[in-house]
This record gives structure tokens, C-alpha cells and sequence, in this order.
């Protein structure tokens, strides 16, 4: 018994314990990237994961850990809990990336880990999909095309569940066709698609696998009523053409005003600006007119003043010119009656 154990921890010590499901082979393209998915046990939920890069066990070498990112970009690893699977990719492959195991790290004991192997070629691969990471909408349908260069049986798996064989079947309530109408293509069809149905799944060929990654979620739906249109995801917001044009009208609006408002008071000031110019400029003309005039007194009479005003009176004219005058005679007062103006020439 004894040594039946000891068989088996050497086994296990050699090849990993196989609690983890991966692919087995899967054939790329030299210079692409390829993304590996690993379904582990839920007992090693909280427990950390990597990438082992080398062909033998106990001498592989970690490419990347959960808790470790490579800082060179070649690597990475991406834990999803609520399923169960960590999914590592790597980047740039060459034809030296070909042995890995996805690991789970044991803290008090051997780490459990499962081998698989990437065939890299610079030509076409022998099998392969237009995209490993697609999307479906809840209720409709996806179609997956798996291109192949064997003539090896085909069929469609979803990692850790059960896969199709024939041309119908159902993977977890969904239902599933298969056909074969194009040369080399398999093309598969999942119809009425729920939100479980996300997860990984892969085209399968013999021992060789290529994993296609599907996301269910709901659908923009965009539905047009007259001069309506509005968008509705699930319960999420909607969105009418009416209110965007009622809105951008508002926005217009008061911009609108202000600048009216603007351009008014603009106008205002303008306009009382010419008329104060145009007073101005008539004072500005009357008074240069009045500078050059003489103003001359035709009829002089005198009238005596009281004793008591014995002063000599200056008479001064209207615009600027003063003419003195003395007066015939002590103590007279003197009137003109007749003022005649003669202009000068300035």
C-alpha cells in the first residue's frame, strides 16, 4: 500500500494533480496572442493562480501569478470567481511558446496544475476562429465559425460542461446545430440565448481545441414613432429626439436674448453719441461765426447821472471785442439806439 502512494505522489510530483480543465492543444499563429481558459475547483476559489511556462512539472518556470502581473506585457491573467476559471493570454508568440500548465498555488502542499501545449506556425493554423472573444443578445441567436484544415470529427464544447457531437443537441438548456456547408468550415449555432450561457467554450477537432469566449447581455433596442426616437436597454433610460431638439431650441433662446439686449443698448448709445456730436459741432460753428464780428454804434445820446456817480463807464461789446469810450461830459449816462454788426474777416 505503501508503495502504491509513493507511486502516486511521484506521479503527481511529475504531471500535476488534474483538478484544473483546460485545452489540450491548441494551434496559433506566430506574432498573435492567444487567451487560454482555466475552469479550477471552487475549493480554490481564494487561492492564487499562475501560468507556468516549460514542458516538465517540477522545472516550469512562472510567467505570470493573480497577485503578480508581468511588467513586460507578454503575460497576463484574469480571475473570474463567480465561474470558477482564470484565463491567462499571452502575447507576441513565437515558436518557443509552446509548453504551459495553469496552476493553482497550494500553501501547504504540492501546487495542482494541468498541462497544455500551443502549436505555433507562421502560416494559416489548422484550426482556428474569426474571433476569440464574441457577443450575443438574450433571446436571439450566435453563430460561430470554426475553420479547420482536417477532416477529423468536429464538435462544440463548453468548458467543463458536455459537448455536441451531431448536427443538433442542447448545452445547458440552449439549444445547439451544427453544419458543415462550407468546405473546412464548421459552423455552429446557439438559438435563444440566456444571460448563463456567457462563459468559455471551444471548437474541438481530434486532441486539438480552439477556446471562443461568449458574452450574453441585453440588447440596444431603438424603436422609431413619427418624429420620436428613443433607446431602451432593459430598464435602463430613455432618450427622445424631441426633448434633444427641445432643449438645444431652449439653449438657443437664451443666447438669443442677451445678445439683443446687447445689440440695442449698442445702438442707443450710438445714436444719442451723434446727436450730442451734432450739438456740439453747431455751438463749436456759432461761436467761431460770433469771434469774427465788430459790433458799431450808429446814434450815441448821453444822459447825466446823478452827481453822486462821478465814475467813467466802460462799455464793452457782445462777443469778445471791447470798445471804450469816454464820455462827453462828467457824471452822463450814454444810450445807444441803433447797433449795426459788420463781420471781419478772420
Amino acid at each position: 500500500m505503501a508503495a502504491h502512494l509513493n507511486i502516486l505522489l511521484l506521479f503527481s510530483g511529475l504531471k500535476g494533480v488534474h483538478s484544473i480543465t483546460t485545452v489540450n492543444k491548441v494551434s496559433v499563429t506566430a506574432g498573435k496572442s492567444v487567451s487560454i481558459p482555466c475552469l479550477y475547483d471552487s475549493r480554490y476559489m481564494n487561492h492564487v493562480k499562475y501560468l507556468c511556462e516549460g514542458y516538465y512539472w517540477t522545472s516550469c518556470r512562472c510567467a505570470v501569478k493573480t497577485n503578480k502581473p508581468d511588467r513586460s506585457g507578454k503575460y497576463s491573467i484574469l480571475d473570474d470567481k463567480n465561474q470558477k476559471i482564470f484565463t491567462v493570454t499571452i502575447n507576441q508568440l513565437t515558436k518557443e511558446n509552446t509548453d504551459y500548465w495553469c496552476v493553482v498555488e497550494i500553501d501547504r502542499g504540492p501546487d495542482h496544475g494541468k498541462y497544455f501545449q500551443l502549436s505555433v506556425t507562421s502560416g494559416t493554423p489548422s484550426l482556428y476562429v474569426d474571433h476569440q472573444q464574441i457577443t450575443g443578445y438574450i433571446g436571439e441567436n450566435i453563430t460561430i465559425r470554426c475553420h479547420h484544415s482536417n477532416s477529423g470529427g468536429m464538435k462544440w464544447c463548453r468548458l467543463g460542461r458536455k459537448c455536441v457531437t451531431g448536427s443538433s443537441g442542447s448545452i445547458d438548456g440552449t439549444t445547439v446545430t451544427t453544419h458543415m456547408t462550407e468546405k473546412n468550415v464548421f459552423t455552429v449555432t446557439m438559438s435563444g440565448l440566456k444571460p448563463e450561457d456567457s462563459g468559455w467554450y471551444w471548437c474541438d477537432e481530434g486532441d486539438i481545441q480552439i477556446p471562443v469566449h461568449l458574452t450574453v447581455t441585453e440588447k440596444l433596442i431603438t424603436t422609431t414613432t413619427g418624429t420620436t426616437t428613443r433607446s431602451v436597454t432593459g430598464n435602463g433610460p430613455i432618450t427622445t429626439l424631441e426633448n434633444e431638439q427641445h432643449r438645444g431650441s431652449s439653449d438657443l433662446k437664451i443666447l438669443i436674448i442677451p445678445l439683443s439686449v446687447l445689440i440695442l443698448i449698442v445702438i442707443v448709445v450710438l445714436f444719442i453719441w451723434l446727436i450730442l456730436r451734432n450739438k456740439q459741432s453747431k455751438a463749436e460753428s456759432s461761436a467761431t461765426a460770433m469771434a469774427g464780428e465788430e459790433v458799431t454804434y450808429s446814434e450815441v445820446r448821453v444822459k447825466k447821472r446823478s452827481s453822486a456817480k462821478v465814475n467813467e463807464d466802460a462799455i464793452s461789446t457782445s462777443v469778445g471785442k471791447m470798445i471804450q469810450k469816454a464820455p462827453e461830459e462828467e457824471g452822463a449816462e450814454v444810450t445807444y439806439s441803433t447797433v449795426a454788426i459788420h463781420h471781419q474777416n478772420i
